[in-house]
C-alpha cells in the first residue's frame, strides 16, 4: 500500500510532506477567489446599473437585471461540460491555464461596456470560467493531496469563494464602477503565472503512459527525494522509489489507461453512487444552501430587522467564512458523513426557527429585538458552511470511480450548475407567493429528506484511496 502519514503518524497540513501539496493548493484557489469577486461584484453594481447614475446610459430594466444576474448559471454549466471534457484529453494543468481566459475577458467587458450585451457577454464567460473551476481544481487538488489533508484542502474552495464574494461585495460598494475591473483582472493573470511552477498530476501522466513524468510529479508533490540515477541497485530499494511503484500499480489497476465505455456508468454500483450524487445535489440546492444567501435582505425585511442590509450581509458572509474553516480544520478528523448530517440536520432546525420567527412572533417583538434575526441566519451561514456547502465536491470526488473521474465530476458538476438555476428560480417565487414560512418549511423538510437518505446509504469516504 502507498504510505499515508495519516494512517502511521499525525502531522501537521504544515509538514515538510504536504508542503507542495498546501503550495499548490493556495496557488491555484487564486483562481478560485478571483471568481468569488466576479460574483460578489453583481448585487452592488446592479444597484448601480439600475439607476439614472448607470455607467451605460439608461438604467436597467428588471428584466436586463435578471439576465445578467442569470447568464452566470448558463455560463457555468456550459463550463461544467467543456472542461469535463477537456480534463482527460488536454490535462489538469492546461485547463487551469485556459480557466483564467474567460474570467480576464469578464473584467476587460465590465470595463468597456457600452451597453447590456456586454454584460451578458461577460457574466457568461465569468459562469464559464467558475463551472471550469468546480470542475478542474478539485480533482487537481485531490490527485496531488495525502489523505491525511484531502479533505481540508479540498473543502478549502469554498472558503476563497466565500472570501471572494465578500470582498467583492465590499470593493464593488466602494470603488469605482471603473476602478474595480481594473485592480482584478490582475489576478487571473498572476494565476496563470503561477501555475507554470506547478506539475501536471500523477495519475493523469501515468494514464497517458508518461511514467517518468509521474515519477518525478509524485517525487514533487509529496515532497520526497529522488533515488541517485545512477545508483540504479539503491534506486530499486529506495523508499521513495518503492512508495511510487506502489502508487503506480494501484492506479493502473483502477483501469485508468482503458477506453471509457457506457458499461462503465451503466453497472448497478455506478448508479447507486451517481444516486447518491443526486440526492446530495438536490438537498444541497433545494435546502437553500445557496439561495437563501442571495435574499438575505429580503428574510431580513420580512422579519423586521432595521439594521443596514449591506452590513448584515457582510457579518452573514463572515460567519459562512467561520463555518468554512470549521469544516477545513475538522474534516480530515471527524469525516465528511458525521459533518455533512450535523450540518443538513442544524441547518434545517435553523430555517425551521425562522419560520416560526415569522409565523409566532408579533411584529412588535421582533421589532424590540432585531439582533434575533441576524443570530438565526449567521447560525444558518455557519452551520450550513460546516458540512452541506463545503464537503460537497470532495464528496463527489472521493465517490466516483478514477476511471470515470473527470467525466462523472463534469456530469454532476453541469447537474449541480442546473439546480443553481432552479433554486434562484424557485426561491423569489416560493418567497413572494408562498410567504417566507412555506419557503422556509420546504427547506428544512429537503434538509430532512437529505439527511435520511444520506445518513441511510452514505459511505464515509475520509480514507478512499484516489487510484480507485
Amino acid at each position: 500500500m502507498v504510505f499515508e502519514p495519516s494512517q502511521t503518524q499525525k502531522l501537521s497540513i504544515f509538514s515538510a510532506r504536504y508542503r507542495w501539496q498546501f503550495i499548490a493548493t493556495m496557488t491555484v484557489h487564486i483562481m478560485t477567489l478571483t471568481h468569488g469577486l466576479a460574483v460578489g461584484w453583481l448585487s452592488p453594481s446592479l444597484r448601480l446599473l439600475g439607476s439614472e447614475n448607470s455607467p451605460l446610459g439608461p438604467p436597467l430594466t428588471i428584466v436586463q437585471a435578471s439576465w445578467v444576474g442569470s447568464l452566470i448559471g448558463l455560463g457555468s454549466l456550459t463550463g461544467n461540460i467543456i472542461f469535463g471534457l477537456l480534463l482527460d484529453r488536454i490535462g489538469r494543468k492546461m485547463c487551469m491555464y485556459i480557466l483564467a481566459i474567460p474570467n480576464m475577458a469578464y473584467w476587460v467587458l465590465i470595463y468597456t461596456a457600452q451597453d447590456v450585451n456586454y454584460l451578458y457577454a461577460g457574466r457568461f464567460l465569468a459562469g464559464m470560467s467558475g463551472g471550469g473551476v468546480y470542475v478542474v481544481l478539485p480533482i487537481f487538488i485531490a490527485e496531488i493531496a495525502d489523505n491525511g489533508v484531502r479533505g481540508a484542502l479540498s473543502s478549502m474552495a469554498m472558503m476563497y469563494v466565500s472570501m471572494g464574494i465578500v470582498i467583492g461585495f465590499a470593493l464593488a460598494s466602494y470603488l469605482s464602477y471603473y476602478l474595480m475591473p481594473c485592480i482584478i483582472v490582475a489576478l487571473p493573470a498572476i494565476f496563470m503565472l503561477s501555475v507554470i511552477g506547478l506539475r501536471e498530476t500523477p495519475q493523469y501522466l501515468l494514464k497517458h503512459g508518461r511514467d517518468g513524468e509521474a515519477e518525478r510529479s509524485y517525487y514533487f508533490y509529496k515532497n520526497l527525494t529522488p533515488p541517485a540515477p545512477n545508483d540504479k541497485e539503491a534506486a530499486h530499494h529506495d523508499a521513495a522509489k518503492m512508495e511510487f511503484d506502489t502508487f503506480r500499480l494501484q492506479v493502473l489497476s483502477g483501469g485508468v489507461t482503458q477506453s471509457i465505455t457506457w458499461r462503465d456508468f451503466f453497472n448497478v454500483p455506478t448508479i447507486k453512487i451517481f444516486g447518491l450524487i443526486f440526492v446530495l445535489i438536490i438537498c444541497n440546492q433545494l435546502s437553500g444552501s445557496f439561495a437563501i444567501f442571495n435574499y438575505t435582505s429580503h428574510i431580513f425585511a420580512e422579519l423586521g430587522n432595521k439594521l443596514d442590509p449591506n452590513t448584515c450581509t457582510i457579518v452573514v458572509g463572515a460567519a459562512q467564512l467561520f463555518g468554512i474553516l470549521c469544516a477545513v480544520v475538522l474534516v480530515d478528523r471527524l469525516g465528511r458523513r458525521v459533518l455533512l448530517l450535523t450540518s443538513m440536520a442544524g441547518m434545517g432546525l435553523g430555517e425551521l426557527a425562522i419560520a416560526l420567527l415569522k409565523i409566532c412572533c408579533t411584529p412588535e417583538f421582533l421589532e424590540e429585538n432585531g439582533w434575533l434575526p441576524l443570530v438565526v441566519m449567521c447560525f444558518i451561514a455557519v452551520i450550513a458552511s460546516v458540512g452541506v456547502i463545503s464537503l460537497i465536491f470532495i464528496i463527489i470526488i472521493e465517490l466516483l470511480p478514477a476511471k470515470i473521474r473527470s467525466l462523472g465530476t463534469s456530469l454532476s458538476m453541469a447537474t449541480f450548475s442546473a439546480f443553481i438555476f432552479v433554486s434562484l428560480k424557485i426561491y423569489p417565487t416560493m418567497i413572494y407567493d408562498e410567504g417566507l414560512p412555506a419557503t422556509m418549511f420546504m427547506s428544512s423538510s429537503m434538509c430532512l429528506f437529505g439527511f435520511i437518505v444520506l445518513g441511510l446509504y452514505l459511505p464515509e469516504t475520509k480514507d478512499r484511496l484516489m487510484t480507485h
